[in-house]
């Protein structure tokens, strides 16, 4: 019976294990231009245990922009930035892949190149949604989006190009892959929703030519990773909540009908994997069981699940055969390395809601960069230290255990006993130069 340690296959990729880094959009690229700056890369070498890692989202372009501060894919200085990510992960062993998003209509004029309006399929304004924009240095306001223009036949071509040209980017900054970010009612979800898309042309009417933009989509990216280094994500809601929420996205009329008459199409164009994000909220209800077995027969390649998962629902549902990988978002900020505490079955730190996307705070003082993004959880037990110390000299728990003691002992780190567990954090920021020391030591002996 396989277990979410069991390696698994992806293509020619293969990962070490089932747990996904999933996309979480946390809005701390570099100003200006959305770069990818020293603080991501730590925020990702520090998750890199994962079996598969998948950036935030990454608009493929300006106008691909909703919220302020994500980061692109679209100049060389974001190149440039995510080449330094790639290679920290690739250090550690990790693969990752780069999500490439374009939000379409949710967006605002104030994100826009030269304040124009956000395109999208047809011209209808987002509701039920809130996008973020700048006001000022350090400053800025959750917003309704503005109302969209609809692009030309032509235009639509055009962005899939630039699907295709942003693909050649992740590539050049040294990604192993790309995701499609087709979900929470950003633009190729735009196209394939009934609800967004009163097209007249070919990319418009039948659930065919609705779903056409998709395809030409990952047939572009697919020209440039080859179609098993390219994953879709969808988020296909069965029901919708009162709660407030910056997004939740678009429920169709046959949600069921839709995404695996999609996923047909994507088992067709034999992509990667398919990424299929849960409802998220407050005692939302699980993913009807017919879906995921209907999903399961039509696509035949590997398939993560997502959502407020825990290690028991992901292995319930891996033994059940209907999923093959799983994101753990949420967890995977507060817990850096998420992968050794379940395997050892540690207790998991919880999530600082209020640090998730605080970048109001951070910005009007740097020193709060960290708090909740790359800077360790209080007491950390068994942290990133730990992780370190174990990847890089392959030592046991025990061992690992003394190192931490030793290194408690020199004052470099703090501890605290809660019951039966010893708390580990780093007394001073110079940790990573610290254990690479240690290690290095531990080898030579």
């Amino acid at each position: 019976m396989p277990s979410l340690f069991t390696p698994l296959s992806l293509g020619d990729l293969q990962l070490r294990n089932r747990i996904v880094l999933p996309p979480l959009t946390r809005c701390r690229s570099e100003q200006p231009g959305n770069i990818p700056g020293e603080m991501m890369v730590e925020y990702y070498r520090q998750r890199s245990s994962a079996g598969l890692m998948i950036t935030e989202g990454t608009q493929i372009e300006p106008r691909g922009q909703g919220y302020a501060w994500t980061p692109g894919i679209h100049s060389e200085a974001q190149i440039a930035g995510w080449k330094k990510v790639t290679e920290a992960v690739h250090q550690q062993g990790a693969t990752i892949f780069c999500q490439l998003w374009h939000v379409g209509r949710v967006s605002h004029n104030e994100l826009q190149p030269g304040k124009q309006a956000p395109v999208a399929p047809s011209a209808i304004a987002a509701d039920n949604v809130r996008v973020f924009i700048e006001t000022g240095p350090g400053a800025g306001i959750l917003t309704a989006p503005s109302e969209p223009r609809a692009l030309t036949t032509a235009e639509v071509k055009e962005i899939v190009e630039l699907y295709r040209r942003a693909a050649e980017n992740a590539k050049a900054a040294g990604f192993d892959g790309v995701e499609l970010h087709s979900a929470n009612g950003y633009l190729i979800n735009q196209f394939i929703s009934e609800h967004t898309n009163f097209r007249t042309d070919e990319y418009g009417g039948s659930a065919e030519n609705r779903l056409r933009f998709l395809r030409e989509v990952v047939e572009a990216v697919s020209s440039v990773f080859g179609s098993h280094r390219v994953g879709v994500r969808f988020a296909p809601l069965f029901t919708s909540t009162d709660e407030e929420r910056v997004y939740l996205g678009l429920v169709e009329s046959d949600p069921h009908a839709t995404y695996i008459r999609a996923a047909a199409l994507l088992n067709e164009l034999e992509v990667g994997y398919l990424s299929i994000a849960e409802a998220d909220w407050d005692n939302s209800p699980e993913m009807p069981e017919s879906f995921r077995v209907a999903l399961r027969e039509t696509f035949r390649s590997p398939i993560i699940y997502s959502g407020r998962y825990t290690a028991e629902k992901a292995q319930h549902v891996l033994e059940k055969g209907w999923g093959d990988l799983f994101g753990f978002g949420r967890s995977f900020i507060a817990n850096p390395d998420l992968p050794a505490r379940i395997k050892s079955g540690y207790p998991l730190n919880e999530v600082d809601h209020a640090s998730l996307v605080a970048v109001l705070k951070w910005l009007k003082n740097p020193d709060e960069a960290f708090a909740g993004y790359t800077q360790l959880y209080p007491f950390d037990q068994y942290g990133v230290c730990a992780s370190l110390i174990q990847d890089k000299a392959g030592l046991s728990q025990p061992a690992t255990s003394l190192c931490l003691k030793a290194l408690h002992n020199a004052g470099l780190v703090e501890a605290s006993k809660v019951g039966k567990w010893t708390y580990y954090r780093r007394a001073e920021p110079r940790i990573r130069e610290i254990t690479d020391a240690v290690t290095q030591s531990l080898q030579a002996l």
